[in-house]
């Protein structure tokens, strides 16, 4: 059973998962870099680990330090959170080889999806629906979409509208695939106008048990990147819905997945939908299906990695909860994002905080925080400028959007 847990990661989901072991009596660790001394989630810790130095390289993404940071700390798990080294097979052997509990997938489940290109063949030999693949030099079908092979968050990601615009668009992808993920290679897909982009939350335990969650729709994006997400998705019926779920399912138990896991999906608007990733860690946009089902997404990845089986099915999915992600941005150049101090952060009127929505089954709106910052913060420029995702939740779709955008109007 795990008594200690160190977090591999800062911020939003360091405290997240923090709260969660403080519900269910699991002691913490925190890990730092020197711009994070005075953060949030150190002091939320109960033992907090320095890692010297301030680029992720040299800490957040130093998986050795990571692993003797736990095991200084007296930690017997690590749970890597999402992004750094969240979805890296190798830092989860690493942690496996130090005789410590690995809060994730198998290493060989995160090695069968960490590259776009592989993962297509296995949900194509799994009979999920792929679009085809184009050679990127030999592209004469248009619009189609470069992407990187490795990584994601819109990260070598360019759509082509003419052959013209195809060798510069491919050089740029490459040097910025290259950039992100000291991989730069890119592949072609037939770009899909007017597509939405779901994702389906699937839970596996280690009997082999499968949950595949009420999807979520993430279509409301910027440069390729999710900022607004909800569940259930208004443009997916019961019927798309049970093939959605199947799919992810079916993928999940191809890879012998554990744990909890995202499979994306682009949807047509003819209603066919397609293959997209499978992100082999927890979402940013996880609280929007922790609402609707009354779930903790955490708490059920530690049981897991325990050795614990999942109940026969999940709850069912009640009402509709969707999230707005908050960033650290400078609106007069160009929304780039931007370090500083953070002198005011508040939001009125919250009914909970790293949390499920009260009243499981209730009628009134809740209005949910995931913040990694507190005011007086110094927002550092080497990290991410997300500060918070804001989550409402409701029994309808508008009155939930309702409770969100007032939640927005009154922040400050």
């Amino acid at each position: 059973m795990i008594s200690r847990l160190l977090v591999a990661n800062r911020g939003e989901i360091a405290r997240r998962v923090f709260a969660t072991c403080r519900r269910t009596g699991i002691g913490t660790v925190a890990v730092f870099a020197d711009p994070d001394a005075d953060a949030p989630h150190v002091a939320q810790a109960d033992r907090a680990v320095r890692l010297p130095g301030a680029s992720p390289a040299l800490t957040y993404l130093n998986g050795r330090a990571i692993v003797a940071a736990a095991l200084a700390a007296g930690a017997d798990a690590v749970h890597p959170g999402y992004g750094f080294l969240a979805e890296d097979p190798g830092f989860a052997r690493q942690v496996l080889a130090a005789g410590l509990t690995w809060v994730g997938p198998p290493p060989d489940a995160m090695d069968a999806m960490a590259f776009k290109t592989q993962a297509r063949k296995r949900a194509d030999g799994a009979g999920v629906p792929i679009l085809p693949e184009l050679d990127p030099t030999a592209v004469a079908t248009f619009p189609v979409l470069i992407k990187a092979s490795a990584g994601g968050g819109g990260r070598g990601m360019r759509a082509v509208f003419g052959p013209d615009e195809l060798p510069a668009a491919l050089a740029s992808a490459r040097r910025e695939a290259l950039a992100a993920f000291g991989d730069g290679t890119v592949f072609c897909e037939p770009l899909l106008t007017g597509a939405r982009h779901v994702e389906v939350q699937v839970l596996a335990d280690q009997a082999g048990s499968v949950w595949a969650l009420t999807e979520r729709d993430c279509s409301v994006q910027r440069r390729y990147a999710k900022v607004i997400e909800e569940s259930p998705s208004a443009a997916v019926g019961p019927a798309l819905r049970d093939r959605l779920l199947t799919a992810a399912a079916t993928l999940a138990r191809a890879v012998g997945y554990q744990g909890a896991g995202t499979v994306e999906f682009l949807l047509a608007r003819t209603g066919e939908f397609y293959f997209l990733e499978f992100n082999t860690r927890l979402q940013v946009e996880h609280p929007v299906t922790e609402c609707v089902h009354r779930l903790d997404l955490v708490a059920l990845q530690l049981d897991i990695a325990q050795g614990l089986p999942l109940p026969e099915r999940p709850p069912a999915a009640v009402g509709h909860a969707i999230e707005a992600r908050l960033y650290a941005e400078d609106p007069a150049d160009g929304f780039r994002p931007c370090g500083g101090r953070l002198h005011a952060f508040a939001v009125p009127d919250l009914d909970a905080q790293f949390s499920l929505r009260a009243e499981a089954g209730g009628s009134m709106p809740i209005l949910r925080l995931d913040s990694g910052v507190e005011p007086g913060a110094m927002i550092s420029p080497h990290y991410d400028a997300m500060l918070a995702k804001l989550i409402a939740w409701a029994p309808s779709r508008a009155a939930a959007a309702r409770r969100l955008a007032t939640g927005l109007a009154h922040a400050r």
